[in-house]
């Protein structure tokens, strides 16, 4: 009887170890923001396509905002150049409106939004943080050159494609905003390529 208990200690000893080292190995990696966002929307939304293709894109306009809002701050502060800071600011006051209405229209069709900078966001802010200089007013305005092209064209499909009506508003309604930013950041880069 007494072998058979100490087999028992033995075996449930080895399986707590056993459980342990595992929990151990599996380190909790923090998930992406926008995938947690996009996620929630894809199990909300799973049966209705349309719904799930409208809330991507207000994902997408989220993670956009939270970039330009950070690249903004850092602009403010790391470069030395009037315009570039001036531009950073506008970037910051403009994209926490904006930030506010996805919010609220999210909110309105019960979407899941990012809170937090995103991953890719975080790497371009980094990739911009290391510059210094006239270095960074160039990488700055590129960035700023390349988003918002990219981001036009996020909107110029939404206000087409969306199928809620809401979403299709205002998506229409912003594209003479960025379409702003874009040529200013143009503008920017022109001046900047001169020195």
């Amino acid at each position: 009887m007494k072998k058979l208990l100490l087999a028992g200690k033995a075996i449930l000893g080895a399986g707590l170890i056993i459980i342990f080292l595992q929990s151990c190995k599996n380190e909790t990696k923090q998930e992406d923001p926008k995938e947690v966002a996009e996620d929630a929307n894809e199990a909300k939304f799973d049966s209705i396509d349309s719904k799930e293709d409208d809330s991507e894109f207000l994902v997408d306009q989220a993670e956009i905002n939270l970039a330009e809002i950070e690249i903004g701050k850092l602009a403010q502060t790391k470069s030395t150049n009037a315009d570039v800071q001036k531009f950073g600011k506008m970037l910051v006051d403009e994209h926490t409106k904006s930030a506010s209405e996805v919010s609220a229209l999210a909110k309105a069709k019960n979407f899941t939004l990012p809170t937090s900078l995103t991953e890719e966001g975080k790497e371009e802010y980094n990739k911009l943080n290391e510059k210094s200089g006239v270095d960074f007013d160039k990488k700055f305005t590129d960035m700023m050159i390349d988003g918002h092209e990219k981001a036009i064209d996020k909107l110029q499909k939404a206000s087409k494609d969306a199928t809620d009506e809401d979403v299709k508003l205002w998506a229409s309604n912003n594209i003479a905003g960025l379409t702003a930013h874009l040529e200013h950041a143009k503008l920017l880069k022109q001046k900047l390529d001169k020195k």
